[in-house]
């Protein structure tokens, strides 16, 4: 057992470090990790309570949008206190009330080609909960060229996608499966609890990942189908025309 944690963390942490697999020296990884989450919408909402209910050291909390009415059927780290805020305040709120032992670093702002670079090079790991793939992937080409493990969600109606992009040698990027954004879609409804579980999925995989464990999905991607309530995995292959990847990069 650490010696260097709290009496107070102790008794907070005490289910986790039971945990084999976690134990406090795992807890004491969680602790020291510097974690970066790409918008504290729905499924920002609940991974960023699960890494810091977890007891993760250090997280960025990264969303330049105002809570709004609309968003609370899904977004739940805020509320009707809330409208009209910044949400990365109403997340601080939130969260230091759930655990004030988690450092937290709030960038007002949306994530572009001049600014991700200083914003996320510094994190062992990021989360990305946006809602856009411009977004998706200026994210996924920062944590390539920066070495930085991603964990990506998105969510859609009932539908919800996980997967892990490591930038080690042999792995495919975010840009083998999706080379360039899709043209314009219309927006689409989604249900709030599809949110939470992919959410959920995300902090538990950038759990295992801060743990030193490896993860299927660097080579795979989960889809969650709310509906049927079914989980079914498709293969992700390195591309050797990738333009991010590809032979010659």
């Amino acid at each position: 057992m650490s010696s260097d944690f709290s009496a107070e963390e102790y008794t907070r942490y005490s289910r986790n470090a039971m945990l084999p697999e976690v134990g406090w020296e795992g807890q004491a990884r969680w602790r020291a990790a510097k974690v970066a989450v790409v918008g504290a919408g729905g499924i920002g909402s609940a991974a960023l309570y699960y890494l810091a209910a977890a007891g993760v050291g250090e997280i960025s909390i990264i969303d330049g949008d105002v809570v709004e009415l609309s968003n609370l059927q899904r977004q739940i780290l805020h509320n009707l206190h809330d409208l009209g805020r910044r949400k990365v305040e109403s997340a601080w709120e939130t969260l230091t009330a759930l655990n004030p032992n988690c450092r937290l670093n709030l960038h007002d702002t949306r994530l572009d080609a001049a600014n991700i670079r200083d914003i996320l090079k510094e994190n062992d790991l990021v989360l990305d909960a946006s809602d856009n793939f411009e977004t998706r992937l200026v994210v996924a080409d920062c944590c390539w060229r920066e070495k930085i493990l991603l964990v990506s969600a998105a969510v859609g109606g009932f539908q919800g996608l996980l997967l892990v992009q490591d930038p080690a040698p042999g792995h495919p990027c975010y840009r083998c499966l999706l080379p360039q954004p899709p043209s314009e879609t219309k927006p689409e409804g989604i249900l709030g609890a599809v949110a939470g579980v992919m959410g959920c999925l995300q902090a538990l995989e950038a759990l295992k990942l801060l743990l030193g464990r490896k993860s299927d999905l660097t080579h795979q991607m989960l889809a969650y189908d709310g509906l049927q309530c079914r989980f079914r995995h498709h293969k992700r292959e390195k591309r050797p025309d990738c333009p991010l990847c590809g032979k010659g990069k």
